[in-house]
């Protein structure tokens, strides 16, 4: 049956800087106010029946914020709002949903241990976008003996927020190769976005048949579009290839997965190596411990295909193009990877205006001025007592800014790589979180702190209780 799931969270939240610390609202969907508040959250749905073949499911959540920045706005949210249907393999999801995450710890309510979530494109940093997703279960290979398998997602949104290109579509293509053998599984593949269509200032790209598929097959406009989508691919295209490889022990299982950002050409075809996301993780399958989860991840984007463009090639003396592939970031659709001014992807990507302090989520922002990392990151979690809950999140960086404006110091673009000595801003953020549940609620708590040179330094303190029905 389709159990019905219902759920109240009531949480205040206070800073002793300008705004709230970087793991107060990062990866919460955009829910959290940006300066010291309060939010309410109220979630319903249903889950799928797994006795049937043909299932169906819906979910709401609605989240009201009160931001008692310059201005003590309050803001209501639809945070999701969907309804599901299942054959077997394959689903399809209407409406607003949140992405799937993956490196949960203790408590699904903490959020993951990763700063990606295990997914570098789409992090659960930002707010669901309206539009539908088809999806396929992992389904085998014929003639493989199930030793290889394949899944993947296909789906088209909508943006309603503030931006350079008002109204763009975002469209979404992901598709994966699972090889099983015995306990250890290999997976590997693509998942890609393109930003298109929407009002843009200088000259509008008509929503038409072709257009779309020159879309999602990544091709070049025709000869009525503009000279950047002639000459690269149609729209803002870009996305992450992941490779993950899992062995799954007697009561434990261990995690290594390398996440790598494309923007064009030259990252697709891995001219951009070793940037990256890369994950190590060991999970006991029992969570009641003191530690039951450690995830250890290390951020490196300084590279980005070399800082030419075009690049001299290593073997000929020619140039080819590639160099300063810019992630999350598009000379047209100059909002980038962002939704409601927040990286849809990896938080550590600061949007525009982070460290002058004049970011603001509902004005238009122009991209992200920080893709270039260096990152240390630390996420641990288990149950206190082996009864409450508790994640704990330590994040260093090295931040460069962007080639063409770094944060500090001399620029390395068009220079040689490697004879420019460049200076980076330093970052640390942590946070320890938790719940406590009592007879018919639960109580949950966070402590947070930054100190560095990019957000300004600042410890936070939430306080929250959280009723549930249907558990």
């Amino acid at each position: 049956m389709n159990e019905f799931l219902l759920s109240l969270l009531l949480t205040g939240a206070l800073s002793t800087g300008p705004t709230l610390p970087f793991w107060m609202t990062a990866n919460q969907f955009g829910l959290m106010p940006e300066h010291s508040g309060a939010l309410a959250l109220v979630q319903a749905g249903t889950q799928y029946d797994p006795a049937k073949d043909f299932q169906w499911k819906w979910g709401a959540s609605l989240a009201a914020n009160l931001d008692k920045g310059p201005t003590a706005d309050f803001n209501l949210m639809v945070d999701e709002l969907y309804a599901s249907l299942k054959w077997r393999a394959i689903s399809l999801d209407l409406g607003m949903r949140h992405d799937p995450l993956d490196f949960y710890g203790a408590a699904a309510t903490l959020g993951s241990l990763s700063t990606t979530g295990g997914h570098l494109i789409a992090s659960g940093n930002a707010r669901s976008m309206p539009g539908y997703m088809l999806r396929l279960d992992p389904v085998p290979v014929p003639f493989t003996g199930k030793h290889v398998w394949l899944y993947g997602a296909f789906g088209d949104f909508k943006t309603l927020d503030k931006r350079y290109v008002q109204g763009a579509l975002v469209h979404r293509t992901q598709l994966f190769v699972k090889v099983s053998v015995s306990r250890l599984d290999f997976d590997f593949g693509i998942d890609h976005y393109a930003i298109w269509a929407g009002q843009n200032p200088k000259a509008d790209m008509p929503v038409t048949f072709e257009n779309y598929l020159r879309v999602i097959t990544a091709r070049h406009a025709s000869a009525s579009g503009t000279w950047s989508d002639r000459h690269n691919v149609i729209g803002d295209q870009g996305g992450g290839e992941l490779f993950r490889l899992s062995w799954r022990g007697d009561g434990w299982r261990t995690v290594l997965q390398h996440d790598i950002p494309y923007s064009d050409g030259s990252g697709l075809a891995f001219q951009n190596f070793p940037d990256g996301v890369n994950t190590l993780g060991f999970s006991f399958d029992r969570k009641d411990r003191w530690v039951s989860d450690v995830v250890y991840e290390f951020q490196y984007t300084r590279w980005q295909s070399g800082p030419f463009n075009p690049m001299p090639s290593n073997h000929s003396g020619n140039y080819i193009i590639g160099g300063g592939d810019n992630y999350f970031n598009n000379d047209e659709y100059r909002s980038g990877w962002t939704y409601y001014g927040r990286p849809i992807g990896n938080p550590l990507f600061f949007p525009a205006g982070t460290r002058k302090g004049t970011w603001n989520g509902k004005e238009v922002v122009l991209g992200v001025e920080n893709n270039r990392v260096r990152a240390h990151h630390l996420g641990v979690s288990g149950r206190l007592f082996k009864k409450t809950p508790y994640k704990l999140m330590l994040t260093y960086s090295q931040n460069y800014g962007i080639y063409k404006r770094p944060y500090a110091g001399k620029t390395a673009w068009n220079k040689e790589w490697g004879t420019v000595e460049e200076t980076p801003l330093q970052q640390m953020s942590g946070a320890f979180l938790g719940e406590v549940p009592l007879k018919n609620i639960t109580l949950t708590y966070g402590l947070y702190a930054d100190r560095g040179s990019v957000l300004p330094d600042a410890f936070g303190f939430s306080l929250g209780l959280r009723y549930e029905l249907g558990h």
